[in-house]
């Protein structure tokens, strides 16, 4: 059995579950490479990452360089004598880097491999309406969740979750299967297979201003698959017109009704405690928003002090 020296590299909570996972499986992790402190809040202080957290409170040799190239992060890379590197929800390796461990530096990613590579796998399955995603460790090469596959497990999406939801399955799940990964590599019983080339496969692209926007024009089920798969966050948007004002919402939670209706698409109609707008084939109820400079709310909350007039609609 191998003798494994790990060094683990990770930014967000997703990260933090694996972590915590090979640290309570007692492996030996000699580093923790994470993101530099950032400013957050009004007061801009510098914020740890959800990792460094971590890390810190289990004394462990944190890492943070600015430059994944530099010289004296190499050296003491080196001086580390890693012989295993695990990526979770971090940024893109260079060679000098992924290939100094001698068991190679495997990536969990959180989606079935070769579909979804990219940035933002967990919202794009839901956004996509796709009735399964799943998880993938696989070995690091030159480009971008393209090296060859380790191991693969499917998870259900149901109708009603959101990528917060998803989020914490593939979480949970993915530390799991890291687990099971660093056992083979210490066994030695790693059996890979490439990824294949030569089909069309789904891509997770980065979230953007353009790619979050509701299209109100758009079928009902598309309209609600965007919310959910935005949900909780950066969530879906769109600009709302009422008493001669324009103002940027965000839609955390709906749920879709079918129904034939005269209604213009976008129009808001309020009934009793509900939210609804009119679409092209029924309603959407809109559970929870977030108007400009307020707290998210549910939305009768938000009806006991704000006023939607008679011309109100998203567009």
């Amino acid at each position: 059995m191998r003798d494994i020296r790990i060094l683990f590299m990770g930014t967000p909570d997703f990260a933090v579950e694996t972590l915590k996972t090979i640290i309570e499986h007692k492996y030996t992790v000699v580093g923790v490479v994470t993101a530099p402190d950032k400013p957050a809040g009004r007061g801009r202080k510098l914020k740890a990452s959800a990792v460094k957290e971590y890390a810190e409170s289990k004394h462990l040799k944190i890492l943070q360089p600015t430059n994944l190239k530099d010289e004296s992060f190499i050296e003491e890379l080196t001086s580390l004598k890693i012989n295993l590197a695990i990526v979770v929800a971090f940024r893109m390796l260079p060679k000098v880097v992924w290939n100094m461990p001698e068991y190679g530096t495997f990536n969990l990613h959180a989606s079935l491999l070769p579909d979804y590579r990219g940035a933002a796998p967990i919202n794009w399955a839901i956004i996509n309406g796709e009735q399964k995603t799943g998880i993938t460790t696989f070995f690091i090469d030159e480009k971008i969740d393209t090296g060859h596959l380790i191991f693969q497990k499917e998870v259900e999406i149901h109708y009603n979750d959101t990528a917060g939801v998803l989020h914490d399955q593939l979480m949970t799940k993915g530390a799991k299967l890291v687990l099971e990964t660093i056992k083979a590599i210490e066994n030695d019983s790693v059996i890979v297979k490439p990824q294949p080339k030569d089909t069309a496969f789904k891509t997770a692209y980065k979230l953007n201003r353009e790619n979050t926007k509701i299209n109100w024009k758009d079928d009902i089920y598309t309209i609600y698959n965007l919310i959910r798969g935005l949900s909780p966050y950066p969530t879906a948007w769109c600009q709302l017109y009422n008493k001669n004002s324009f103002e940027n919402v965000k839609i955390y939670t709906a749920q879709p009704i079918e129904e034939t209706h005269n209604h213009e698409v976008g129009k808001i109609i309020i009934e009793d405690t509900m939210i609804k707008v009119a679409v092209k084939n029924g309603y959407l109820i809109i559970n929870k928003l977030q108007l400009p400079g307020k707290k998210a709310m549910e939305s009768k909350a938000l009806l006991n002090g704000y006023v939607f007039y008679r011309d109100a609609k998203m567009l």
